[in-house]
């Protein structure tokens, strides 16, 4: 059945993103749940839950595999680390204090450590061996995005625009880079990348910056997207993608913006192309596979920017980041499903319901399964056989 999906009532869910709302009549229609001839239907190997999720908040809460183990957490401060083999919690931590703690940055798994970031305007470092907290810090802003952590440093983006950089053993602030946001933005942030003492991120002001890591010192800046429209709506021009790194060249896309492919010594562009998203990229080394502001899949030939091909069969269906399972591209929805397309050609080769409450994030590769985690809490280890 199609819905229909009206710009108020999605302030509050995952595809406006918005702070504000417009008060416009338009209406937005989801594509109907695609006809699928499963190919394959992949095994449960075993479930898990982590508290109550993150609900219908904007929380990107991705799970990670790493130490051999899976880390998980929930948007009110569950923090578990589960064995991969079972699903049997290693260890779980509750860092809600006086309020909910709001988790929504992260998670984060270097160094020993896990690093996440709040809603709260919180830093927070666990020991990834025992859950126990090693340090607290207080930032000015919602930290949405992913934290980063390189050179002995825990770097945040923070919702006000700052980039701060962190002892990654103490906690103690090292340097903060500033930048304007405007007045209405995207809900969201761009989790920053680095490589070769280099750190890049996406701007709300429809900039991508470079700076040094180990001074804090800005390099450069290039713009993405240019404001462009009578209303604010019509002018967000948000960089929030975490940017792409493939050999000398780093990849970033921006909302109402291009696609952009970028001299990483430089910051000059390579080429342009128009495409609209605020979703993370992934890719094969040979193609770039992302998810549009429509909701339409797409794969572009990562030396040229030609379109390879363009699935806009789930149009509108609020779907996750694209990621590489196999030789598929697999992204979820709203209503919980899991959709496989084909590397090579866009077409669907499976489907399946996961959960009818929604799918917010990115399945995980963990080893030869993978691990997705719905809204409301609930984890599953499966396996293509």
């Amino acid at each position: 059945m199609r819905k229909v999906l009206k710009k108020a009532a999605l302030c509050t869910f995952g595809f406006s993103m918005l702070f504000g709302c417009a008060s416009e009549e338009d209406t937005i229609v989801m594509a109907p749940v695609p006809v699928v001839q499963n190919q394959f239907e992949p095994t449960t190997e075993w479930t898990s839950s982590i508290g109550d999720g993150v609900g219908h908040y904007f929380s990107r809460l991705t799970p990670v595999y790493a130490y051999q183990k899976v880390y998980v957490a929930s948007r009110d401060g569950l923090v578990k680390a589960l064995d991969p083999e079972n699903g049997k919690t290693i260890w779980e931590q509750d860092l809600e204090q006086d309020d909910t703690a709001r988790l929504s940055g992260g998670l984060t798994l270097t160094y020993g450590k896990v690093f996440i970031g709040s809603e709260n305007g919180e830093l927070i470092t666990l020991d990834a061996e025992t859950g126990e907290e090693l340090w607290r810090e207080k930032v000015d802003g919602e930290v949405l995005a992913k934290p980063l952590a390189d050179e002995g440093y825990v770097i945040i983006h923070t919702s006000r625009g700052a980039l701060v950089a962190f002892d990654a053993e103490t906690g103690v602030e090292q340097w903060q880079i500033n930048s304007e946001v405007p007045n209405l933005t995207l809900r969201g942030d761009s989790a920053p990348v680095s490589i070769s003492g280099g750190v890049f991120w996406g701007m709300s002001n429809g900039r991508l910056a470079a700076a040094l890591i180990s001074k804090g010192q800005l390099l450069w800046q290039q713009p993405v997207g240019t404001p462009k429209g009578a209303t604010e709506i019509d002018r967000l021009v948000d960089v929030d993608a975490s940017p792409l790194i493939l050999g000398g060249r780093l990849y970033t896309i921006g909302y109402n913006g291009q696609l952009i492919a970028l001299d990483l010594r430089t910051g000059q562009p390579v080429w342009k192309r128009n495409y609209s998203s605020a979703m993370n990229m992934s890719s094969d080394g040979k193609r770039l596979f992302l998810v549009t502001e429509k909701d339409h899949v797409v794969a572009v030939d990562a030396r040229s920017g030609t379109e390879l091909w363009n699935n806009e069969e789930l149009e509108y269906r609020q779907l996750t980041s694209p990621t590489i399972i196999d030789n598929y591209i697999v992204v979820a929805d709203s209503e919980g499903y899991l959709h496989w397309l084909d590397r090579d050609t866009g077409l669907f080769m499976s489907q399946q319901e996961i959960d009818s409450d929604g799918i917010s994030v990115s399945p995980i590769l963990v080893e030869d399964s993978f691990v997705i985690v719905t809204r409301e809490g609930d984890i599953k280890k499966m396996r293509i056989k």
